[in-house]
């Protein structure tokens, strides 16, 4: 008897909203606390955009297998996944755990860590910091924009379908290369200077933009921080040639160590944390 072979279902995240895509942004923007929330916020809006986990797994120097556990954890727990385990426990209350107090001290939070196998060994200062950097502190309330355009379903897909032929998953019925930009204003020339739209469609190229305030629908944005901070940070390059110069050098080594062993180990270590 003939037994027909089941096709393994694609690991792809929920759909996503506008909202947590801008929040997905922002932290992947931000580029401070942990690295592990950092590297797996990359990976969610990348999976939103479509692209399959072992082109993930390239992108975020991460596994295959860790892909997958943030996208099943993201679509089962949301941002809570994003954030190491230490930091959800410091943001519940004692009792929750059985506990007799009502709120933390971080020596009573690290002892608790420790018994709970969270972590190996902890301070209650090296806690300090890690909560710090994970902005477990009391903060005023940051605002962002919210997309009102229009035509947001309409583009969202359209970015999608690009993103789609760009990963083989669709054959266009023609060739082209598409640029996908967001609405940061000298990339709307091609509306009040046409020099960019006649060069553009001259050399089969299309303009895609993302809609109005959802930058987090492109996939640049994900590699902007580290771009950032190995090529710009702590700089005081003397002209834009040389400022131009080191990022693009940056780039290529990025593209050329991509497969890096002991790059990749490094990074996975991170992601483990």
């Amino acid at each position: 008897m003939r037994h027909a072979l089941r096709v393994a279902e694609r690991v792809r995240v929920r759909e996503i909203d506008d909202d947590e895509g801008q929040r997905l942004l922002r932290i992947v923007r931000r580029g401070t606390g942990s690295v592990v929330t950092w590297r797996r916020a990359q990976m969610v809006p990348l999976s939103a955009q479509g692209m399959d986990v072992i082109k993930i797994a390239e992108v975020t120097f991460a596994s295959a297998d860790r892909v997958r556990d943030v996208i099943h954890n993201f679509n089962a727990d949301g941002f809570t996944s994003l954030y190491p385990k230490y930091k959800k426990i410091a943001k519940s209350r004692p009792v929750e755990h059985g506990l007799p107090f009502s709120t933390w001290s971080l020596i009573k939070l690290a002892d608790f860590l420790v018994a709970e196998g969270v972590v190996d060994d902890i301070s209650h200062e090296g806690l300090r910091i890690l909560l710090r950097e994970e902005g477990v502190t009391f903060q005023r309330l940051k605002t962002w924009k919210t997309s009102r355009d229009p035509d947001y379903a309409v583009k969202k897909a359209h970015v999608e379908h690009l993103y789609a032929i760009a990963d083989g998953e669709v054959i266009p019925e023609e060739g082209r290369i598409a640029i996908i930009c967001d609405n940061y204003s000298p990339h709307l020339t091609t509306g009040r200077c046409r020099r960019v739209a006649e060069w553009a469609h001259a050399n089969n190229v299309e303009i895609a933009y993302t809609p109005t305030n959802s930058s987090w629908l492109n996939r640049i944005e994900a590699q902007f921080t580290a771009l950032r901070y190995f090529a710009l940070d702590g700089t005081d390059h003397p002209t834009h040639k040389a400022h131009g110069s080191m990022i693009r050098r940056c780039i290529n080594w990025r593209n050329k160590n991509a497969a890096d062993k002991r790059l990749k180990a490094f990074v996975s270590r991170a992601n483990t944390a």
